[in-house]
C-alpha cells in the first residue's frame, strides 16, 4: 500500500522520474502475495522464496531511502514533500520487514541444512 501511495505522490510531483521505483516496488510485492497466496511457493520447490522476499526488503528500503532523500531535499513541492515522507516511512517498515525475513531466512535454511543426505542411508 506504502509503495501505491509513494507512485501516486510522484506521478502529482515534480519529482516524476522517481516514479518507476515505487511502481516496480509494488508490482514485484503485489506478485509475491499473489505468489504466497495461490500456494506457487510450494509448487515451485526449486526457488528459494525467503531468499527472495529477504532481497525485496533489503533493496526496497535502500532505494526508498535514497529517493526520499532526494526527493525532500531537491523538490519543494508539496507532493515530493510527501513522496520523500511517505518513502522515509516505507524504508522503516521495510527494514523491520527486512529483520522478520532474516529471522525466518535462517530458520528456513537451518531446517534445509539439517536434513540428512538421501544418497547416505543407515540401515
Amino acid at each position: 500500500v506504502l509503495s501505491f501511495i509513494i507512485f501516486i505522490c510522484c506521478i502529482a510531483s515534480s519529482a516524476a522520474s522517481f516514479m518507476i521505483a515505487p511502481l516496480l516496488e509494488f508490482l514485484v510485492a503485489l506478485f509475491l502475495f499473489f505468489a504466497y497466496a495461490s500456494k506457487l511457493n510450494e509448487k515451485f520447490k526449486g526457488l528459494y522464496w525467503p531468499l527472495m522476499d529477504f532481497l525485496r526488503c533489503v533493496t526496497a528500503a535502500i532505494i526508498y531511502f535514497a529517493i526520499s532523500i532526494a526527493a525532500v531535499s531537491k523538490y519543494t513541492d508539496r507532493a515530493s514533500k510527501a513522496a520523500g515522507v511517505f518513502g522515509f516511512i516505507a524504508t522503516i517498515v521495510f527494514a523491520i520487514d527486512f529483520y522478520i525475513t532474516f529471522n525466518d531466512l535462517v530458520t528456513f535454511l537451518k531446517q534445509d541444512t539439517s536434513s540428512p543426505p538421501e544418497g547416505h542411508k543407515s540401515d
